[in-house]
């Protein structure tokens, strides 16, 4: 079997009718949660890739959305459309069938388009741990695909047995593994309410339909995980699901309220969020409300305007006014760069991705401790910190103790906080000395202990 794209990880894709387990599964190999898990026909639209092993056999393992079923899901026939390309470039197919149920037409149709598939397909019968299930494997061998491997994927039985027969079908010389990353990911998680142009971005920078595009809000809901490389960089994107409002995910029904849990996750690791609003109908408090978490979770931060064609002529001042307005609705983020563009047109787009990169730069960059206390002198000489009692306060000196984000800590003759005002005070100095755009910082103040005369301790 060759592979379709030599020098690449083999392509293991997931399909099968909705609700057989095929996400249960692809958590399972992968050893992670990133698909997410529910009762209801459907539940996953977007093709879902992950990094796999097994025996030290190294593969890429795809998870589709259920294809030949869900007729009632408005977006089934994009669900299908991406699904039939993912296993056009699969070097080989695990077909998710339910034992429960035993063959069904739309095993049939499936297995009909698999035919044509170049690479192996293997039959993985799920939820055989279920007593409705006894003796009805048999009924698939008539689709005309061996192995037939019996599982449960809730609970692992028999995923060993499958992975062993995946890998057995590898081409020899790729069961080595990949080489070492020579530069570290930057991961990237685009936020954002529903329906401002995520899935659009995310498609418009890796330049192919990665993520299904509907105007219906709620489209993507798992966590869509691509790889960008861009200039010996290597990023990696995660389009999240459009967070609402609380009422409203209540309202929409379990599948999004884990979607949003799971884009919250997201958040929480990224290295940096891109906040995406919609130029049209302006920042909300929802925005606000994001990119609250974002700047809680240490995260660099770029405020995308998408849909900026849709504003051309409006005047040469629109765009001053615009941010001005933004500004104001987001006002802890004034650190944060904004860029106006469109992921329909490809407009300023490329700006993105030197952002990005220059945004995760300044959230891991370290100050001298030299020069951090030179630039301290200076600032503290021109602008000496409040002294609200009778003893006055200061800064003997400071300290970077960490990044991701940048953290300061200022050793105080007396004082164990600032004022508020002289900590923004000292942060925009910070970033304005450093070159900390687009990345929170975190100041702590210590009050210096004083040493202990010598002499002092008892004879």
């Amino acid at each position: 079997m060759p592979l379709k794209r030599p020098g690449a990880a083999p392509k293991v894709v997931l399909v099968g009718r909705p609700n057989v387990g095929k996400s249960t599964l692809f958590n399972s190999i992968t050893n992670s949660r990133q698909a997410i898990v529910a009762p209801l026909a459907g539940t996953t639209r977007d093709t879902n890739a992950q990094p796999a092993e097994w025996q030290g056999n190294h593969f890429s393992l795809v998870d589709t959305g259920g294809m030949f079923g869900a007729q009632t899901d408005p977006l089934h026939a994009l669900v299908v459309e991406h699904g039939r390309k993912a296993i056009a470039t699969a070097d080989l197919v695990v077909f998710v069938v339910d034992g429960r149920e035993g063959l069904v037409p739309g095993d049939e149709e499936i297995a009909s388009a698999l035919r044509s598939v170049d690479g192996p397909v293997i039959i993985a019968v799920n939820k055989t741990d279920d007593r409705r299930s006894k003796g009805r494997s048999v009924e698939f061998y008539s689709l005309g695909f061996e192995p037939i491997v019996e599982i449960a994927a809730e609970h692992g039985q028999g995923v060993g047995d499958l992975l062993d027969e995946i890998v057995a079908r590898f081409p020899e010389g790729t069961r080595e593994a990949p080489e070492p990353v020579k530069d570290l990911e930057t991961r990237v998680a685009i936020v954002g309410r529903p329906n401002v142009g995520k899935s659009s971005l995310l498609n418009r920078l890796l330049k192919e339909e990665r993520a299904i595009v509907s105007d219906m809000p709620g489209t993507t809901r798992d966590t869509v995980d691509a790889v960008l490389k861009w200039q010996k960089r290597t990023f990696r994107i995660l389009d999240t699901a459009g967070i609402r409002r609380p009422g409203r995910v209540a309202r929409a029904g379990q599948v999004e309220g884990v979607a949003v849990v799971i884009a919250r996750r997201a958040i929480e690791k990224a290295d940096v969020a891109v906040l995406v609003v919609d130029s049209v109908e302006g920042a909300t408090d929802q925005d606000a409300t994001i990119a609250g978490e974002a700047d809680k979770a240490g995260a660099g931060v770029i405020i995308v305007a998408n849909k900026w064609d849709l504003m051309k002529g409006r005047g040469q001042d629109y765009s001053k006014e615009f941010d001005d307005r933004l500004r104001r609705q987001v006002r802890f983020l004034d650190y944060a760069p904004i860029l106006h563009l469109s992921a329909l047109t490809g407009e300023r787009t490329p700006k993105l991705l030197e952002t990005i990169d220059k945004v995760a730069d300044a959230r891991n960059k370290r100050v001298p401790t030299g020069e951090l206390n030179r630039w301290l002198a200076e600032v503290t000489r021109a602008h000496p910190p409040a002294s609200p009692g009778r003893h006055e306060v200061r800064i003997m000196y400071a300290a970077q103790t960490n990044v991701a984000p940048p953290t300061f800590v200022f050793f105080t003759n007396t004082a164990t906080s600032f004022h508020f005002s002289y900590e923004r005070f000292l942060i925009n100095q910070l970033r304005e000395s450093f070159g900390l755009e687009g990345s929170p910082i975190r100041i702590q103040v210590r009050r210096r202990n004083k040493s202990k005369r010598a002499g002092t301790g008892k004879s």
